[in-house]
């Protein structure tokens, strides 16, 4: 018994560490944000631009995400198992309200964006311990979400959170290929 348990115990420590979830989580959030922030800024017509953000949403920004939250668990970081799940499931809601022709523009949306404003500021606080790349995104984000949220609620200052966003998407792509081992390496401006 003694000689199993010993075994079980080097077979614990020879598995492999989990490789960084961050990039991935990143880019599939990246992506996501800058196909439906092309439609927002105006630069991709509503009409056809809306069913371009379907797959996207549902997959990448979505599954993926949720995915590389969930490996953000394993790995112990608290802060990325949160955001990505969480945005995971905020593009998969969004995919899937598009599909399904849920979303009622105006107030009811508004508020739908107004508590993912309130997450985002909740989440920019925890940047501010870990890296001035995320705080960047972070920032962005939040800006992002209060002027789709104001233009919701009639302020029109949607197509300027389609271009916020697409400034956000830039940023997440930075802050991903920075966690990618490259032959260069991106500065990330560490906090703690």
């Amino acid at each position: 018994m003694a000689q199993f348990a010993a075994e079980s115990q080097r077979a614990a420590a020879a598995t492999p560490a989990v490789a960084n979830p961050g990039p991935l989580g990143l880019c599939g959030f990246a992506l996501t944000t800058f196909v439906l922030s092309s439609v927002n800024a105006g630069l991709i017509p509503l009409a056809g631009g809306l069913a371009t953000v379907v797959g996207p949403a549902l997959f990448y920004g979505g599954a993926a995400q949720v995915l590389a939250g969930m490996w953000e668990f394993r790995t112990g970081n608290t802060f990325g198992a949160t955001a990505f799940t969480s945005y995971g499931a905020f593009w998969l809601a969004v995919g899937f309200s598009i599909q399904q022709k849920l979303i009622v523009p105006g107030v009811p949306f508004g508020f739908f964006l107004l508590g993912w404003t309130i997450f985002t500021l909740l989440l920019f606080f925890g940047t501010l311990r870990i890296n001035m790349a995320l705080i960047v995104v972070f920032a962005l984000l939040f800006l992002t979400f209060l002027c789709l949220t104001l233009g919701e609620f009639g302020a029109g200052t949607g197509p300027l959170g389609g271009w916020l966003g697409i400034l956000t998407a830039l940023a997440a792509w930075y802050a991903a290929l920075a966690g990618i081992k490259t032959p260069f390496a991106l500065p990330v401006g560490p906090r703690s």
